[in-house]
């Protein structure tokens, strides 16, 4: 009896620590968030600012190793020649590229020897909202390039440019015609939109309804005031969220099965800070992105219009790396290896990987699957 009456001591013990656990996990989840996000820890330098875009630069790691996923890899003192710039696209926040300490795309470059520079995009608001294609791909960027340039001391460097970064990266390529970027990395950008797909399908549907109102009214979505297209942040989280509702879905059921455990609240709620603090679209990008890239998939023929300029991706001639996701629905393999048809690029490359649109850039697969690939690559390019 005595027995009988401690072993249900014991599992009533253990039933309320297991409670207090869950309890204690989910109050931290919900109220506390901010203090279990572990994204955004590597130290930067923020180089100029222009009230909305500033220029990040990542100073060497104190540190002699990193932790990458599972394995420790040593940093490298030797610093490669050409710098890497990070253009990201926009509606993200910049936490995608530092999410994790063991998995921090700029903590891994930097670790590898290269020197680090990221254009923060920043927050837009209503004032931005006639920001356009033109003005990230033929006005901020050069800018900031410039200054990029200006600090490192080399002309000569490396774009890494993921979804409409990557397209910035190639805009800015055909438009300049500059002769010294010498690497570019695209992942998971669009070139044949009307080929993505499921989402290609639709595109294709909305672009034959679109050519009936033009030819019928005239009317074009140019002619609308930018303004009426400026897209908030919650608006593009949902969005961004309904291209896998299933797994967003089972994102939250997966953390009600698993609040016991303290290390996946703690990914959930780093995950989480990137997901739901997605920023606006100014207007101007809107229309650019549904008439030019999506509804006339201008660049499936090779070029697209930009303000008054043209972009011919003929005249992009940088070693170029392009990269899709396997299980990308928002841009698939197909849609993605178009742009090896039109550059002219000798040195050219493309690779598919496992992953979805985030997963390619920043999954857990990522840093085997395509980071410690693209660093060979571009070490060997970059001296």
């Amino acid at each position: 009896m005595p027995n009988l009456i401690k072993t249900a001591a014991s599992k009533a013990s253990g039933l309320t620590r297991q409670t207090a656990r869950y309890a204690g996990n989910a109050f931290d989840r919900v109220f506390r968030a901010a203090s279990l996000v572990q994204a955004g820890q590597t130290p930067f330098e923020t180089l100029h600012s222009d009230g909305l875009v500033s220029l990040r630069y990542y100073p060497p790691l104190g540190e002699d190793s990193i932790q990458l996923g599972d394995e420790v890899i040593a940093v490298e003192r030797q610093t490669h020649r050409t710098p890497v710039v990070i253009i990201p696209p926009l509606a993200v926040n910049m936490l995608i590229y530092d999410l994790f300490p063991q998995r921090s795309l700029v903590r891994f470059l930097r670790a590898k020897g290269f020197e680090v520079y990221l254009i923060d995009w920043g927050v837009p608001g209503r004032e931005h909202t006639h920001y356009n294609m033109h003005t990230y791909a033929a006005e901020l960027l050069p800018a900031y390039l410039n200054r990029v340039r200006e600090h490192s001391g080399e002309q000569e460097l490396s774009l890494h440019g993921w979804s409409m970064g990557g397209m910035f990266t190639l805009f800015y390529s055909a438009l300049s015609q500059d002769q010294h970027v010498r690497n570019a990395i695209v992942l998971g950008s669009p070139i044949d939109s009307h080929a993505s797909g499921f989402m290609g399908w639709m595109y294709r549907r909305i672009s034959g309804a679109a050519e009936v109102v033009r030819n019928r009214t005239g009317f074009r979505i140019h002619n609308v005031k930018p303004q009426w297209f400026h897209t908030p942040g919650w608006a593009n989280t949902i969005g961004f969220k309904l291209t896998n509702p299933i797994g967003s879905v089972m994102g939250y059921w997966e953390l009600i099965v698993r609040l016991g455990d303290r290390e996946f609240v703690t990914n959930h709620a780093t995950t989480s800070a990137f997901l739901d603090r997605m920023v606006a679209y100014p207007g101007g990008i809107i229309q650019d992105t549904v008439v030019r890239v999506w509804i006339d998939n201008q660049l499936s023929q090779g070029e697209i219009q930009i303000g008054d300029d043209v972009a011919r991706l003929e005249n992009v001639s940088a070693n170029l790396l392009a990269v899709a996701g396997k299980e990308d629905t928002m841009v698939t393999p197909g849609a993605a290896k178009r742009v090896m048809d039109h550059v002219s690029s000798s040195d050219k490359t493309f690779r598919v990987i496992p992953g979805g649109h985030m997963g390619i850039l920043a999954g857990s697969k990522a840093p085997k699957e395509s980071w410690l690939e693209m660093a060979e690559w571009l070490a060997e390019r970059s001296d």
